[in-house]
């Protein structure tokens, strides 16, 4: 039998060497862009730009996960981290993580999918809770007033743990006047005395946190609301008021009981003083208004009424029957 011709052979090897051809690859999703970290007091939160749009239009989620420097990558349990469509990731917004602890390194990454589609992850940078949280000012600050003082009452910005501690600054003025500062405390009660008396003070606090060991100080970036207070008086003050009320209050008692005794020892003439005037009778009056008026007759008349009249007399005694009856006695 005849071989066949070598191109025909160089074909049919060519052909049975040949690779299947392969589907097209699915294309990637496009990866979030700008992580940024977020912690102010016992905020951690995570955000980032979405992915770039495109022509799917099925929706795109994000998923979150986080590790120690020793670690391996974990998916969060305590937060709702894992396919969300949101563009941000709250540390602190629920369950049972309350935040990363203060000294541990952290990392964070984040990608997108989109159904069968999913992207690079995009990691952030490693970062301490301690030394990078911006610090605010203190919380539910009260002033009580004092004699020359005034005492500052607050809670600490946030709970931290034993390796960390705040200190405290008290700025004040007096109105018009030059600020001072007062500080460090560490306590969360502070008494500002040697203040003037009767004084209004402006005041502003503010806290760093200072890490143990570690030589990590974050100083407060924001001061708190301004408020105002007046000082109470000196307790000498005090007692001078008391005793110029007092001496006010016995002066004038005196001067009642002084008044009370003239008017008892001279009532006649007070009464004098003050009582009204004698009345003109209305038949003066009209006489005086037109003298040629008979007003004597008229008196007259009035004084002595028409329908007077006696029924019977009776003399009780008289001065000549008294002398008789004398004589007879004799």
């Amino acid at each position: 039998m005849r071989p066949p011709p070598l191109w025909l052979l160089s074909l049919l090897l060519g052909g049975l060497g040949a690779a299947a051809p392969q589907p097209d690859p699915v294309p990637q999703l496009a990866a979030p862009q700008h992580l940024e970290l977020h912690l102010y007091n016992d905020e951690q939160i995570l955000s980032w730009e979405p992915s770039p749009p495109s022509n799917d239009t099925r929706p795109v989620v994000y998923q979150v996960e986080y590790k120690y420097s020793t670690g391996s990558w974990n998916t969060f349990k305590g937060v709702n981290c894992t396919d969300i469509t949101v563009t941000k990731c709250d540390f602190t917004g629920g369950g049972r993580l309350k935040g990363f602890p203060g000294l541990y390194s952290v990392l964070l990454r984040v990608r997108a999918r989109q159904g069968e589609r999913t992207s690079d992850w995009v990691t952030s940078t490693k970062f301490q809770r301690y030394c990078n949280v911006t610090v605010g000012p203190p919380k539910n600050i009260s002033v009580t007033p004092g004699k020359g003082s005034l005492t500052l009452h607050f809670s600490p910005p946030f709970d931290v743990a034993r390796e960390a501690v705040f200190e405290y600054r008290v700025r004040y003025w007096e109105k018009a006047g030059a600020q001072q500062v007062r500080g460090p405390f560490k306590k969360n009660s502070i008494v500002l005395d040697n203040l003037k008396p009767l004084r209004v003070y402006c005041l502003q606090t503010e806290a760093q946190l200072i890490v143990r060991e570690k030589n990590i100080c974050r100083p407060g970036l924001s001061l708190s609301n301004v408020s105002c207070h007046e000082t109470a008086a000196e307790a000498s003050t005090s007692l001078c008021a008391i005793l110029i009320s007092m001496g006010i209050f016995s002066l004038l008692l005196a001067l009642t009981g002084a008044c009370r005794f003239l008017f008892r020892k001279y009532q006649s003439r007070a009464k004098y003083w003050f009582q009204a005037p004698p009345n003109i009778p209305e038949q003066i009056k009209e006489y005086l208004k037109d003298p040629d008026q008979p007003i004597l007759e008229a008196l007259d008349k009035d004084s002595f009424p028409k329908d007077d009249a006696w029924d019977s007399v009776s003399i009780i005694s008289s001065p000549e029957k008294e002398q008789d009856d004398v004589l007879q006695t004799l």
